[in-house]
């Protein structure tokens, strides 16, 4: 499977898998750590976290079933993202809900991040959302000292538009580093991030792109959804055309967009992961993603 160079440390695979639900998943450690397997001997080799998934369980159930076979670790790149401050039994402190951005958080929370996930490091740390609050100085600080205890290897950002990367991007510079990373919502159902220039910006700025929600979480399969059946329609057409699946052509729609956008697959079963691994394969020509594009679109380009 193609690579991403995301900077001189890190490299991803082209297809992301993501853990959000992997404690409704109902897999053992034993079950867990051969579908882990699994995805990897399919060239998936890059794994998304949080550490509010799973109202702060997930990270610790990837982190038991990657410790059965600990040199699988050197086949992985794990991504996991701070930032936001859920009211949790697992941690009495969190009191409520809001983002904190501030040096002691984040870099406490790389420390969790660290125990649960049962590594001394992490390929890639994000910022899971942008804050009013965010002191751009405070983040570089923790920032650079996460990099110089070796504990993460690269540093980005989910969710953040133009302007707020910006302003962090630049008290980075200063310090000779720079935002790699950007998870963004796209699909063809979302196509906010395409149109608003987010993704142009990243491609300017060589920030590759993971895409979170490919499939619309599911809204774009809604029958009763008069938007989701006009891109289906057209979707289900090129699907008939190249005897795949629905999801397939999705899939391919996001990896022919310019900023070599990286989706990320969130399911337990492996035939869902299949169907990303095999768009890779497939090219849609220029018309066919402008036809998906308008009917998301709901009229006709200029």
């Amino acid at each position: 499977m193609e690579r991403i160079q995301i900077n001189k440390h890190v490299s991803y695979s082209r297809i992301v898998h993501g853990f959000w639900r992997l404690n409704e998943w109902g897999y053992n450690n034993k079950q867990l750590n051969d579908y882990m397997h699994e995805i990897v001997d399919r060239g998936i080799t890059t794994m998304d976290h949080a550490d509010i998934y799973g109202k702060y369980t997930c990270e610790s159930l990837f982190g038991e079933a990657l410790a059965l076979t600990p040199n699988l670790r050197e086949k992985i790149e794990i991504v996991t993202k701070c930032g936001i401050i859920l009211p949790s039994d697992h941690n009495p402190k969190f009191d409520g809900h809001r983002y904190d951005l501030s040096y002691q958080h984040i870099i406490e929370s790389v420390d969790r991040s660290l125990l649960n996930l049962k590594t001394d490091y992490i390929d890639t740390l994000l910022l899971h959302r942008p804050s009013p609050l965010m002191d751009p100085d405070e983040v570089t600080r923790a920032v650079m000292h996460l990099v110089d205890e070796g504990k993460i290897k690269a540093f980005g950002v989910s969710n953040f538009k133009c302007n707020q990367y910006e302003l962090l991007n630049e008290s980075l510079k200063r310090e000779k580093s720079h935002i790699s990373v950007n998870q963004v919502e796209v699909s063809p159902y979302q196509l906010e991030n395409i149109e608003d220039c987010t993704l142009n910006r990243m491609q300017q700025h060589d920030v590759k792109v993971m895409a979170w929600s490919p499939l619309a979480g599911g809204e774009i399969f809604n029958e009763n959804n008069p938007k989701s059946t006009r891109i289906l329609e057209v979707i289900e057409q090129l699907a008939s055309k190249y005897n795949v699946p629905a999801s397939t052509i999705i899939y391919s729609w996001l990896l022919k967009l310019p900023a070599n956008v990286m989706p990320i697959v969130g399911s337990s079963k492996i035939e869902r992961v299949d169907e990303a691994v095999n768009a890779t394969k497939l090219q849609l020509t220029d018309q066919e993603w402008f036809d998906i594009y308008v009917a998301s679109r709901g009229k006709d380009i200029l």
